[in-house]
């Protein structure tokens, strides 16, 4: 599918989906989804990789030097940044560094940008032998930091980490590879997104 508004989705592990099939990343079932209800959307492109931080996702951005201007941009970062120990001060100013580039892509319109919250992977079997609490607060501090920033250039920002936590409880929500959501879980996330969004792009 060619037409419709074009989507550029930045991010890490999480937006291209490592351990799902390509149809199951939230970013395929998100334009799958506005499309069903009235608002074509192509294939998305994607910049993003496993264990990418803000720094390493801005240089991919620099090096591949798009010109293009995009109807819908998403950034879900900060994951790697947290999981590596970088402190949240580095992390804020590389953070808006990337939030003010998705407005570029957007054609300076931040109500066509979108960030979605950091899910929290102290809850998966990966991270449970971590000191679960403590990744938890590191991650409610970093969206916390996004959450702020976000709303502060009206951006929409939409939380996913409740909905990240419920693999406590819940395997299918995890990925084969014991670290990463599962295809099911990604839906959850897009039946969050696709009500705010419509709210944005319905006309």
């Amino acid at each position: 599918m060619s037409n419709g508004l074009s989507y550029l989705a930045l991010g890490d592990s999480y937006t291209i989906g490592e351990s799902v099939t390509e149809d199951q990343r939230w970013p395929v079932q998100l334009t799958k989804s506005l499309t069903s209800n009235g608002i074509a959307v192509s294939q998305p492109q994607i910049i993003a990789k496993t264990g990418w931080t803000t720094d390493e996702l801005k240089a991919k951005i620099v090096s591949e030097n798009i010109t293009k201007k995009y109807d819908l941009v998403s950034l879900l970062i900060g994951v790697n940044n947290q999981y590596r120990g970088r402190s949240v001060e580095e992390f804020r100013k590389e953070y808006i560094d990337l939030l003010e580039t998705a407005i570029q892509f957007s054609g300076n319109q931040p109500q066509h940008v979108f960030v979605v919250s950091i899910p929290d992977w102290g809850v998966t079997p990966f991270g449970i032998n971590s000191p679960k609490k403590s990744i938890s607060e590191q991650i409610d501090l970093f969206n916390a930091i996004k959450k702020e920033e976000t709303e502060k250039r009206g951006i929409l920002f939409i939380d996913i980490t409740p909905i990240s936590r419920q693999a406590l409880n819940d395997p299918s929500l995890i990925a084969e590879d014991g670290l990463h959501p599962s295809g099911k879980m990604y839906q959850l996330w897009t039946e969050k997104i696709v009500p705010e969004l419509l709210k944005k792009l319905k006309p």
